[in-house]
């Protein structure tokens, strides 16, 4: 498996960012981490094993990012206006630097346009981080698999709200939408997976919840519930790559 990693000077957070990209050709993804998780988690956890088929045979590209949530959602003792402005600052980081960073390697390697759409992967709290990029720019992420994650930002921020919490906390602003919002058309010509299981230290309440408002909106995303034996775990999420990846990639 080819792999590169990249470090760079970010304008947008006035700090070095470290990133890992797998695989030569395919299709561009984003994996972001659990909570307060680093770029090297996709592989010390294994994931980049099980994500390895697809990785070698060219069909996919991932680059594995560094969270900010021991800054933002996880730093509890701060200012939660100041991690509301610093969480939307990864945000911007995110689609300033790393989206362009990857559309140009699908570029130079698929021979692919300039605006190739990445696929947002995450577990936990990076499955929450996958489906707000997806549902807050679906132009540039045209694939979303989340997994056990949770939708609203009361997780990270206890009810505090401000505007930028909101524009990162899908179970606020997506029932808002309107019914001719062109989101909601380029939402159903894209791909997306959200699935959560009924078992140990899962929470299916958020993900019922968001289900609740894509069916509202007309909204298709393949919403799964696995069985009260699925926990919140990495050995439950190899299973759902494996099991999701296929149909996201066809």
């Amino acid at each position: 498996m080819e792999t590169q990693y990249e470090r760079w000077y970010s304008p947008v957070l006035g700090r070095e960012m470290e990133c890992k990209v797998y695989g030569h050709a395919g299709r561009p993804a984003l994996f972001i981490p659990c909570q307060n998780g680093r770029f090297f988690d996709f592989e010390n956890y294994q994931m980049a094993d099980v994500w390895a088929p697809w990785i070698e045979s060219g069909q996919v590209m991932v680059c594995a990012v560094d969270t900010l949530d021991i800054e933002t959602w996880s730093n509890k003792t701060r200012d939660p206006a100041w991690r509301s402005h610093r969480h939307e600052a990864w945000m911007r980081y995110l689609v300033s630097e790393v989206v362009p960073f990857m559309q140009e390697r699908a570029k130079e390697r698929n021979g692919w346009g300039e605006d190739s759409g990445l696929l947002a992967f995450g577990c936990s709290l990076g499955a929450t981080h996958a489906a707000n990029l997806y549902f807050r720019f679906p132009y540039q992420f045209d694939r979303l698999l989340a997994l056990s994650g949770i939708y609203t930002a009361d997780y990270g921020f206890d009810g505090y709200m401000d505007e930028l919490v909101y524009l990162n906390s899908p179970e606020h602003y997506l029932p808002q939408l309107s019914p001719d919002h062109p989101y909601i058309e380029q939402y159903n010509r894209n791909k997306g997976v959200i699935c959560v299981g009924l078992g140990d230290w899962e929470m299916p309440e958020s993900t019922r919840s968001i289900d609740y408002t894509l069916r509202s909106k007309g909204i298709h995303l393949w919403v799964d519930y696995w069985g009260h034996d699925c926990t919140h775990d990495w050995p439950w999420w190899y299973k759902q790559v494996a099991y999701f990846l296929p149909y996201l990639l066809d």
